[in-house]
C-alpha cells in the first residue's frame, strides 16, 4: 500500500517547504500532499496514505533537525549550553511536535487524496 518512492519525493519536498518556505507552509504542504498522492497512482486512499506518511516523516526529520540546531548552537559553551536548554524546554516541546506530526498528515493527506484519485482515473 505504501509506495515508497512516493513517499521519499513528498518527504524531502515537506522538509524543504519546512526548512526554506516556512511562511508559505500551510499552501506547500498543499501542494506537496497533492504531488505525492499523484505519484503514488493508487487512487485516493492510497495517496490520501502515502501523502500522510510523507508528512509525518517530514515532521520527525524537521524536529530532529531542531533537535541538532538547538544542542549545537544553543550558547557560548558550545554543546552543553544548547544541550541544557534544549533538556529544560524538552518535555514541553513533545507536544508540539506531535501537534505538528497530526499537523502535517492531516493537510498532506486530504490533497493527496485528490491527487491519487485524479491519478487514478484514465
Amino acid at each position: 500500500m505504501t509506495k515508497w518512492k512516493a513517499v521519499i519525493f513528498g518527504f524531502i519536498l515537506a522538509v524543504m517547504v519546512k526548512s526554506f518556505f516556512a511562511q508559505y507552509e500551510f499552501v506547500g504542504l498543499l501542494i506537496v500532499g497533492f504531488i505525492t498522492g499523484y505519484l503514488a497512482h493508487d487512487g485516493a486512499i492510497g495517496g490520501m496514505w502515502n501523502a500522510a506518511v510523507a508528512g509525518a516523516l517530514g515532521t520527525i526529520v524537521c524536529a530532529i533537525l531542531f533537535i541538532i540546531i538547538a544542542t549545537l548552537g544553543g550558547s557560548l559553551f558550545g554543546i552543553f549550553g544548547g544541550l541544557t536548554g534544549f533538556t529544560l524546554s524538552g518535555i514541553t516541546s513533545i507536544t508540539v511536535i506531535i501537534g505538528y506530526l497530526i499537523y502535517y498528515a492531516i493537510v498532506m493527506g486530504i490533497t493527496g487524496a485528490f491527487g491519487g484519485a485524479l491519478a487514478s482515473k484514465k
